[in-house]
């Protein structure tokens, strides 16, 4: 069976069981800054989970592309990857741990035909919060699992909450035998041949301050990996050698003249990281030393150094070329645009790379390399300090100081920000009328943006405003075309003339979060902040400050629209 199979099957499965398929959502997680990339597939469904209806109903299913930036190290091995698929399907307070379970097993034995003897699950042992879950345990035994084929964790088979409070329970893991001998009759999860390739959590507790609760909604969140569970059908003990990655190993051996055995490590971080990155890009995020763009660049990076040492060279677009076939169902990976992304950032990189590594090797005499030096090497040479870690430990026998780079990153970013505020921290040069104007019209610039682009990613990345005119920088990936920049200017003008009271609140920085107001949620802010709201239209975190009204601004014009740098745009304009 391959992946376009599965993925039908399993949707199939659960339509038929009354659940309603939801779209596949962007990596970026939407108004959520503490999170980088979507991780699972629930996270985009975090509201539901704690009691807003959902208009599709409460039984709901779907697959979800993810990015899980925590394995980036595990990646090499057999059956870790970067970027994956995730099969899911929920109940937002309908069935429960009988129906769950029993939809589990029937989809894996009776669609799939996985045999039982191949199968094994895990179950809570419970702790102080929360009892051992012998319930789920005696599901499973009623569908024909052995006692020996159960185990009870701790840690591993609990939940949440995503924060410090919410929803949180045990959860009932399903691991597949990979091993070519017969399935040891006992399960140990230690042992490496049994692969988990689902998990229904149970999310019976809510978390509050002052401890755990039983949920007044009770949700099944199931979550299951496509690569393993592809790999696991077709009896490989390898996700690399199934149809979602072969091609793009294929590629690798051609252009190496190597053969995957003997070269698996390298040409599997090579695969999984091109493959992620395509991804990445899909959805709006370019290379950068910042947030997604830095793990962008770390895993574009990453590959490229694998890449040397198969002998590669100029090599990642025709790597990802068999990626845009295999996922030909994802109709939002623009070809041109990825190719041309991965192609400029292995470009920056070969030239420096040989720099960089003749000042590691050269700095390296002493057994731990210094914050300074690590920062050197990060600023001036554009090496990850992960990178610098891997090849000091690897190669070099050394360590590296990582707290010592953290102190000198800080002490960076710390003369950066002081270097470009103005009087206020939104980058304003004064005060005056003239200047608080064209900051109010700045913040409905920005709305705009978002909405004539159709990309709720896009983000502020500085402004400078002077009483003559502003200056606000963008995330986004291309030029503005001409239209888009009359659509944008006749939006702000719109809401100019529709005399929108400018209201300011102060609250909690998490109350702005929860609100869905716009920015990055970092150590600057203290307990309380402002937030400026427009209407229905704008609410920016925001240290002013605003008109009272969008009335006051007269007629708004864009001067120009240009380039700042990968990955951000600029544009200027005046009131006039």
């Amino acid at each position: 069976m391959n992946r376009k199979e599965l993925i039908k099957k399993y949707l199939e499965f659960f339509k038929n069981k009354n659940h309603k398929e939801i779209p596949n959502s962007s990596l970026i997680p939407e108004n959520d800054p503490t999170v980088l990339f979507t991780t699972a597939g629930m996270h985009p469904l975090i509201p539901y989970l704690l009691g807003q209806k959902h208009p599709l109903g409460r039984r709901l299913c779907n697959v979800q592309r993810c990015i899980r930036t925590t394995d980036i190290e595990e990646v090499g091995d057999a059956t870790h990857h970067t970027f994956m698929e995730m099969l899911g399907n929920w109940s937002l307070g309908d069935y429960w741990k009988k129906e769950a379970i029993e939809f589990s097993f029937e989809f894996l034995t009776k669609i799939l035909k996985i045999p039982i003897e191949k199968l094994a699950v895990s179950c809570f042992k419970g702790d102080r919060n929360a009892p051992k879950d012998t319930e789920s345990a005696k599901i499973w035994k009623s569908l024909g699992v052995q006692e020996d084929r159960i185990a009870y964790l701790g840690k591993d088979n609990w939940w949440g909450p995503a924060g410090k409070t919410g929803p949180c329970g045990p959860s009932t893991e399903i691991f597949y035998w990979i091993g070519k001998s017969k399935a040891l009759k006992k399960f140990n999860p230690n042992d490496k041949r049994w692969v988990e390739i689902g998990n229904d959590v149970l999310m019976e507790y809510n978390k509050t301050k002052k401890g755990f609760e039983k949920a007044k909604q009770k949700n099944i969140d199931f979550g299951g990996g496509v690569e393993r569970t592809v790999a696991a059908l077709n009896g490989l003990d390898d996700d690399y050698l199934a149809d979602n990655f072969k091609p793009i190993i294929k590629k690798i051996e051609q252009l190496s003249g190597k053969k995957y055995k003997g070269n698996k490590k390298a040409m599997r971080i090579i695969a999984d990281h091109i493959k992620a990155s395509v991804f990445i890009i899909a959805d709006s995020i370019v290379p950068s030393n910042t947030e997604q763009g830095y793990v962008l660049r770390r895993l574009i990076r990453r590959a490229v150094r694998y890449g040397k040492e198969l002998n590669m060279k100029n090599f990642v677009t025709k790597v990802a070329e068999p990626i845009f076939k295999i996922y030909d169902d994802y109709k939002h990976l623009q070809k041109k645009k990825i190719l041309n992304e991965l192609e400029k950032e292995e470009k920056r990189f070969l030239q420096t790379l040989e720099k960089g590594l003749n000042k590691l090797k050269k700095i390296a005499w002493n057994e731990t390399i210094s914050g300074k030096d690590a920062f050197l090497l990060y600023q001036s040479y554009g090496f990850p300090i992960e990178m610098t870690k891997e090849i000091s430990s690897k190669e070099l026998g050394c360590s590296v100081d990582e707290k010592g780079f953290g102190r000198e990153l800080k002490r960076h970013q710390s003369l950066s920000r002081t270097a470009t505020k103005g009087k206020f921290k939104s980058g304003l040069a004064d005060s005056s009328k003239e200047t608080t104007k064209l900051h109010t019209a700045a913040h409905l610039l920005l709305a705009a943006l978002r909405i004539v682009l159709k990309d709720k990613n896009i983000i502020q990345k500085g402004s400078n405003i002077t009483s003559e005119r502003l200056r606000l920088d963008f995330s986004f990936p291309r030029k503005l075309t001409e239209e888009e920049v009359k659509k944008v200017e006749k939006l702000v003008n719109k809401k100019i003339k529709e005399s929108i009271e400018v209201k300011r609140e102060e609250m909690p920085p998490s109350k702005a979060k929860k609100q869905g107001a716009l920015g990055i949620f970092d150590e600057k802010y203290g307990n309380k902040v402002s937030v400026y709201t427009i209407g229905n239209f704008s609410k920016e975190i925001c240290a002013g400050p605003h008109v009272k009204n969008t009335s006051e601004l007269r007629q708004f014009k864009i001067k120009k629209e240009e380039s700042s740098g990968s990955g951000v745009r600029r544009i200027r304009a005046i009131l006039k």
